[in-house]
């Protein structure tokens, strides 16, 4: 008689090794044939999760863009009619003709730019909201912005035949009163799927269930508005949390504010 082993034991095994792609092929498996199956779906997110987790503390360190590029620097060559040096010459002086850049009118370039000869630029603040954003033109990419979108990039590779959680069919409600699944789908909204908005929601009603006496919520709570952009929210609740429990985590992501 051949003993097998349960296939939820070997995902288990393989997501303590790290070979976290064949632990979520094998709880993919498990979800085909019971889909209710709350231990292989909690075990398949946390693999999907850990395949692009960065732990926050380091959201701010220098990347290759600050390495590479400085913005406090001063330019070694000056602009075409900005010199007091003439060209050749070791005399000062003012800046020539020949030097300063004309427009063929004869006028000199001042280095502004009319609003309205400007091309594609939106004339009224209509038109401004109907032109669509991408991330070129929102906003800059630095090296924290642009590691987010290497995230969403990861979590749809991960699935080339779609995510794994749909998240706008999820009842965030119902899940925040689970405290053993609650925490898991945080993590995977947050990280893998990079969806701060919802990842805030769950966080805000778990810490409405926990009666608002769980740290570990508030400091999600935290990490939730810094990503957003709400410094002075973030800071409250790092430093709830911190009064009901001191922990090196949340002093290291407090820190991030100072």
């Amino acid at each position: 008689m051949e003993v097998t082993m349960d296939p939820l034991f070997i995902a288990w095994s393989y997501f303590r090794r790290r070979k976290l792609q064949q632990c979520s092929d094998i709880c993919s498996k498990i979800l085909e044939e019971n889909p209710y199956d709350q231990a292989a779906w909690g075990l398949k997110t946390c693999a999907l999760t850990e395949m692009v987790y960065i732990d926050e503390v380091e959201v701010d360190q220098e990347g290759i863009a600050e390495m590479m590029l400085d913005e406090s620097s001063i330019a070694q060559v000056a602009r075409p009619g900005t010199s007091l040096r003439l060209p050749g010459t070791s005399q000062g002086g003012g800046p020539t003709p020949a030097v300063r850049p004309m427009t063929h009118s004869g006028r000199p370039i001042t280095g502004f730019v009319r609003p309205s000869t400007q091309s594609g630029r939106p004339g009224t603040m209509e038109q401004a909201i109907k032109t669509p954003r991408t991330a070129s033109t929102a906003r800059p990419v630095t090296s924290a912005s642009g590691r987010f979108i290497r995230l969403g990039t990861a979590s749809m590779l991960t699935n080339p035949e779609g995510p794994f959680i749909n998240l706008s069919r999820l009842n965030l409600a119902k899940y925040s009163q689970k405290p053993s699944l609650s925490r898991t789908l945080f993590e995977y909204i947050f990280h893998h799927e990079n969806d701060v908005k919802n990842a805030l929601d769950l966080a805000a009603q778990a810490t409405e269930q926990a009666h608002f006496k769980d740290w570990w919520w508030k400091v999600q709570l935290g990490k939730c508005y810094y990503r957003l952009g709400l410094y002075r929210e973030a800071e409250k609740q790092f430093r709830s949390a911190l009064n009901q429990q001191e922990m090196v985590d949340t002093y290291l992501v407090q820190s991030v504010l100072a």
